[in-house]
């Protein structure tokens, strides 16, 4: 029989919970709605009020795997959506996860949460500007972490302020608060700075996509401040063998030039000890305009 348990005054059909989703560690689709449903209090204000786009992984990150942007068939219809009109379909919505029953009904369907650098009602100005950090093999997250403190210090001397997380796979996010600037002026700027960055460091950046110029170096992809472009949650479970989090860093633990990989089990006590290291990105006070 499947469960329907009541979240927040919500009814909702939990389906599976007994399903191993990553067979490396056992992990059940049930400790993954648990981990959700305690980290929500911190994960939801990341969320809340930006259209969300899902990438599904219902079989675990071995199985298919599908982006989403729609409403799923049978959505509740307590589920907030908010118009996001595209040029293919203006009548487009997406959904809004803005409360803790809709995060756990979301989870049910075993996802990653992605966002866009804007929030809805305001599609294409940004609040936000993010660096994706993506290292081609054999280099590490550990030569991402030279790489975002040479970002940090270049968005410093403008009088911007970064915050980092692990992406959940191989590399980091940098992320900063914006007064809201428009996602064209951000995406210029960014590819700017990632310019900057291959030219600074020669040997260890590249800011172009193509695959034949990243073995051993850092990609510092800028495209993500693209209106249509979205990146993954601060504290959103990955699609990966382990059931890795897209989990906040400190700066002295990107200084240690380490490793920098976190498992669902340890976000817990990460937030007992740090709170949340991203909390400046939901300060208004903390916003600062382009230079």
């Amino acid at each position: 029989m499947t469960p329907i348990t009541e979240v927040a005054g919500r009814r909702i059909t939990l389906s599976n919970l007994d399903k191993v989703i990553h067979p490396a560690t056992g992990t059940t689709k049930g400790e993954l709605l648990h981990y959700y449903a305690v980290t929500a209090d911190t994960m939801l204000p990341h969320l809340r009020d930006r259209p969300v786009s899902f990438l599904r992984y219902p079989d675990g990150p071995a199985g298919q795997r599908f982006f989403t942007k729609n409403p799923p068939p049978g959505t509740p219809s307590w589920v907030r959506t908010a118009a996001v009109p595209h040029s293919d379909d203006p009548g487009a919505r997406q959904i809004v996860v803005d409360d803790l029953a809709s995060l756990v009904w979301a989870a049910n369907l075993v996802v990653e949460f992605h966002t866009p650098q804007w929030r809805a009602g305001a599609p294409g100005i940004a609040d936000r500007l993010v660096f994706d950090l993506d290292p081609g093999a054999p280099a590490t997250v550990v030569e991402c972490c030279e790489v975002a403190l040479w970002l940090r210090g270049r968005l410093a001397a403008d009088g911007l302020t970064a915050g980092v997380k692990t992406s959940g796979s191989k590399g980091l996010h940098l992320l900063v608060p914006l007064a809201p600037t428009p996602s064209s002026e951000v995406s210029a700027y960014a590819k700017q700075l990632a310019t900057e960055g291959a030219e600074a460091l020669p040997g260890l950046v590249v800011h172009r996509m193509t695959r034949a110029l990243r073995p051993g170096k850092v990609f510092v992809d800028h495209s993500q401040n693209a209106a249509a472009k979205t990146t993954a949650a601060p504290y959103t479970l990955r699609a990966r063998p382990e059931p890795a989090v897209s989990a906040p860093v400190t700066w002295e633990e990107v200084a240690e030039r380490r490793e920098l990989a976190f498992g669902f089990a340890e976000i817990g006590p990460r937030l007992e000890r740090y709170g949340d290291l991203l909390a400046p990105l939901l300060d208004p006070a903390a916003a600062r305009p382009l230079p």
